[in-house]
């Protein structure tokens, strides 16, 4: 996702800076050329030959001109700059517009999205003037990545950390991400599969881990949209930039979806939703006996039918339709069925495709025609998704 990205990681004076190794590590996984710069302080948590081996690049450290010549030259040809860790001192230099060292030379020669990660003390971090350096960052168009909380290495507890070095590769892609055509937009994303309790113990569910619906909430956070993720019980990170909320049956579902509907501009539903449900649930375990046994079932309420019977105007609606057979026969009707604009069809028994896997192969149906999409990665697919539906006049 950073294939041809040039991405400046800046080290300043913190225990956690160890751990921008890996960060850089992940970076050139996603395919970028990393370019490290770091204070002399960072040189006595990890050396600079570390990342001279990692990254297989000269790495400027501190104040000799030679260093701040280097890195202002790497910071004048970066896609994106991120100083992780940031310290209270670097902050502070930065917000004076300081340029003598080789981290903020970088960041001055720079004219790309620039990220800051704080990482300290938490009392440092709390200190009215670190907390004003960072407003003051932030008023200049840096992002500034809010610290994890923990156990910090003083022994004290509280804000401070350095997040996840997954969370602030995250943040790079983002910043890196070409296009933001669909900022200002508002989606509504399900995803995952839902539980209907037969009693205190038992459920009737499937088998959907929430893959799909997840790449697509992340790809439409990317491109810039206020991305709402209603999800089911699934083990997934939130994708960053995006609000989750966690419902558990499909009635759950049905109240968290339509009460949002209106405040939408598109909504995708790749949830997998019980039809059916338990008509009475047992408040105790059903203990087994001699025989069969018999669940009766009622059906739930078909969310993706209302939001078609409540579309507002200028609205935009998408579901997806898993089938076994007849796939493209089924797929077409549910299009018209129930009043959307797009449905994405794929086939459960076709290897690559469905549950849990990290491929898919869709067929996007609209009532202008149908594009069908190779076996590729969920977030590729999401992608051409999210283009396909905003690029068709939505129904009246």
């Amino acid at each position: 996702m950073l294939e041809g990205k040039t991405v400046v990681l800046g080290v300043s004076g913190s225990i956690s800076a160890y751990k921008s190794a890996n960060l850089a590590s992940l970076l050139m996984k996603q395919g970028a050329r990393v370019r490290v710069v770091m204070t002399e302080a960072a040189t006595k948590f990890i050396s600079d030959l570390t990342f001279e081996a990692l990254t297989h690049e000269k790495v400027p450290v501190g104040f000799a001109p030679e260093a701040v010549a280097a890195a202002r030259e790497a910071g004048e040809g970066a896609d994106a700059i991120i100083v992780a860790p940031l310290s209270a001192n670097t902050a502070a230099r930065l917000t004076l517009g300081m340029s003598d060292d080789a981290v903020c030379a970088a960041v001055q020669a720079s004219s790309c999205p620039v990220l800051v990660s704080p990482a300290m003390n938490s009392n440092m971090l709390a200190n009215a003037a670190t907390q004003a350096n960072l407003d003051t960052l932030a008023a200049r168009g840096i992002t500034v990545i809010p610290s994890a909380s923990g156990v910090l290495a003083c022994g004290a507890v509280g804000a401070g950390k350095l997040p996840p070095e997954t969370t602030l590769r995250d943040y790079v892609i983002y910043a890196c991400a070409g296009k933001k055509d669909l900022k200002g937009k508002r989606v509504l994303v399900t995803a995952g599969p839902t539980q209907e309790s037969v009693d205190p113990v038992r459920y009737i569910t499937n088998h959907s881990t929430g893959r799909m619906g997840f790449a697509i909430a992340k790809r439409a956070a990317m491109r810039g949209a206020n991305v709402t993720l209603v999800a089911g019980k699934v083990n997934l990170e939130t994708p960053l930039g995006v609000e989750r909320v966690d419902i558990v049956s499909a009635q759950d579902m049905f109240g968290a979806v339509t009460s949002r509907a209106s405040e939408c501009d598109a909504i995708v539903k790749a949830a997998a939703v019980a039809d059916y449900r338990p008509k009475t649930v047992a408040s105790d375990k059903v203990k087994k006996k001699d025989g069969d046994m018999a669940i009766e079932l009622e059906r739930t309420q078909d969310i993706l039918a209302w939001l078609g019977a409540h579309r507002i105007p200028g609205q935009r609606l998408c579901g997806f339709s898993m089938e076994t057979r007849d796939v493209l026969e089924n797929s077409r009707a549910k299009l018209g069925r129930k009043n959307v604009d797009m449905i994405c069809a794929n086939c459960l028994k076709e290897d690559g495709s469905g549950f849990g896997t990290a491929t898919n192969h869709l067929t996007l149906i609209t009532r202008h025609g149908e594009v069908d999409l190779p076996l590729m990665d969920k977030e590729e697919a999401a992608d051409r998704l999210l283009t396909e539906l905003f690029s068709i006049e939505p129904l009246a």
